[in-house]
């Protein structure tokens, strides 16, 4: 298991990155040091399973996190902004 910890447009985010698991598929947890959504999680956290060799094939953790990330925020059009009702 590897763990880093990266900001990504200003939120910190903890990344657990576990390859293999289970002998069948890599495993990705995201966590947000103060619960801050992300593109990918409304709550700060994200757990991901995908088949094994994924994150290595494109770069390890961190890349492939910071590229799922830029991705989701383009494909959505996310901006970080929290919406108020007033």
């Amino acid at each position: 298991m590897d763990k880093h910890s990266i900001t990504w447009r200003g939120v910190a985010v903890e990344i657990t990155y576990t390859p293999d698991k289970f002998g069948l598929v890599d495993h990705i947890e995201l966590l947000t040091g103060s619960r801050a959504p992300l593109p990918v999680t409304e709550t700060g956290y994200r757990s991901h399973f995908m088949p094994a060799g994924t994150v290595a094939d494109h770069g390890g953790a961190v890349a492939f996190v910071t590229a799922w990330l830029d991705h989701e925020a383009k494909r959505t059009g996310w901006s970080g902004a929290q919406l108020t009702l007033f």
